[in-house]
């Protein structure tokens, strides 16, 4: 790998976008590392955030494979260089790190290192995290690194932008979890609205029901099929609370096992014929399969609630790097220019603001008595 300044600098502007694509943490620990170690051509990089307690509460690693991580056994603790690096706050460059004094040893499965470079990760005067590599594929003179300087000033670029992408990062997904808490607040206020209600005019038709029994029985028969309606409608919308409730196993089960499921509880919940369908989708970063599945809930929502569809049908399919999500139903409609109050009340503005922010694109498709298309794209990774 060449080193000259125009090469490295092209090399650092393709990490920063790859880095720029992901919002989750997780994600962009790893593209971080991923990078570094591309960059530098090192055999092995590793990134550690250390939490309060002396260990790491996340620590990613690239040049490793599964089994051998597993081989290692549990996170490393700050201890020697990783210490020294989160508590001095400075750039280590060493020939070999075995050599180094500080240098307590590792476990049976660790592969072997050598030359070693390390900087931490700073957001202004916090030390967030150390990113460090070993073994730089070049000749190496005798007793020295192969780590050069201009290595080391190439991974403080890398570094100062990993600071501001994991920054991002964290306060996305404490957004994310204020999000959550207003989706809850929704549903309780459905609940109250909706289910209460339905409950409220149940236990009304049974009090009348028990003062027609004796004195008109006819009439008491068709209040009590009224009740029995009622109370259908009741469970209905209790088990769609419940279904948006529950946490998507998105992590375990990707973004399509998770929507199929999804559908093929609301198809026993409600009335209308609720259908899936994909193809060929691969796996995309975390926030946008969690984009896409919030959305495609959302236009559920609006279709079996709102729209009196007796057929929904959803699809997920690959385009590009990326996916689409298409909700269809063959409700009422609306008129799409004349829709910005109602906009609101149906989540298209939700909608749209979780499209945008993985970079996505949200359509729209209605029309008064010709049923509604919601559209949502998103790039991939």
């Amino acid at each position: 790998m060449s080193h000259r300044p125009s090469s490295g600098l092209a090399a650092v502007s393709t990490a920063l976008l790859a880095m720029s694509r992901h919002l989750e943490v997780r994600d962009v620990l790893k593209t971080i590392v991923a990078s570094a170690r591309e960059l530098l051509d090192a055999e092995y990089a590793a990134l550690g955030v250390p939490d309060d307690h002396g260990g790491f509460a996340q620590f990613v690693v690239d040049g490793v494979s599964d089994a051998q991580w597993k081989a290692i056994g549990p996170l490393p603790r700050q201890h020697g260089v990783l210490a020294a690096m989160l508590h001095d706050a400075r750039p280590e460059r060493l020939a070999d790190v075995k050599k180094d004094p500080r240098f307590g040893g590792w476990p049976a499965a660790h592969p072997d290192m050598s030359d070693f470079l390390g900087l931490p990760i700073r957001d202004g005067d916090e030390t967030i995290g150390t990113l460090f590599l070993a073994n730089k594929r070049c000749p190496k003179p005798a007793g020295r690194c192969g780590f050069t300087e201009e290595d080391e000033e190439l991974l403080g670029i890398l570094a100062q932008h990993a600071a501001i992408a994991l920054t991002n990062a964290r306060l996305y997904e404490r957004s994310r979890e204020l999000t959550i808490a207003e989706e809850r607040s929704r549903l309780a206020h459905e609940l109250h609205d909706a289910v209460s209600q339905k409950l409220f005019s149940l236990r009304l038709t049974a009090q009348a029901v028990s003062s027609l029994i004796d004195r008109d029985p006819a009439r008491a028969k068709g209040e009590l099929q009224q009740v029995a309606d009622l109370a259908a409608e009741a469970a209905d919308e209790l088990r769609a609370a419940v279904v948006e409730l529950r946490p998507a196993a998105l992590d375990e089960d990707g973004l399509v096992h998770t929507l199929r499921t999804h559908i093929q509880v609301l198809d026993r919940a409600h009335s209308a014929q609720v259908t899936f369908d994909s193809c060929g989708v691969r796996a995309l970063p975390a926030a946008q399969e969690e984009a896409m599945l919030r959305v495609a809930q959302e236009a559920l929502h609006n279709a079996l609630r709102h729209s009196g569809a007796d057929r929904v049908d959803v699809t997920v399919a690959r385009r590009g790097q990326g996916a689409v999500l298409s909700v269809t139903d063959n409700g009422k409609g609306f008129e799409p220019r004349t829709v910005r109050r109602a906009g609101r009340h149906l989540g298209l503005v939700s909608m749209r603001d979780r499209s945008s922010g993985v970079g996505g694109r949200l359509t729209v498709q209605s029309a008064p008595g010709q049923g509604t298309t919601i559209e949502m794209e998103v790039p991939g990774g």
